[in-house]
């Protein structure tokens, strides 16, 4: 199933995924530091929501309460819910 998110207090404003057979897919970002947000997509490609949740829930960027990883895990969470 593929899943848009709009993102909050972070310089990406969306993310799009696909979660098939349990697993995430196909990751982008709009907008944000586009070589790490590849390289985040392309890290957790395979992984399943939980494993990336784990991971990525919580970091912030700089000071702000949020990160684009962060929003990758509300995002999946809200998927999985």
């Amino acid at each position: 199933m593929h899943y848009t998110y709009n993102n909050k207090g972070t310089c990406s404003v969306k993310i799009d995924f696909d979660i098939i057979d349990g697993k995430v897919f196909n990751v982008s970002f709009l907008g944000g530091c586009n070589g790490n947000l590849k390289g985040i997509s392309a890290l957790v490609e395979g992984m399943t929501p939980e494993e990336i949740i784990s991971k990525c829930k919580g970091i912030k960027c700089g000071f702000k309460p949020t990160s684009c990883p962060d929003q990758l895990a509300s995002a999946l969470m809200k998927a999985i819910k």
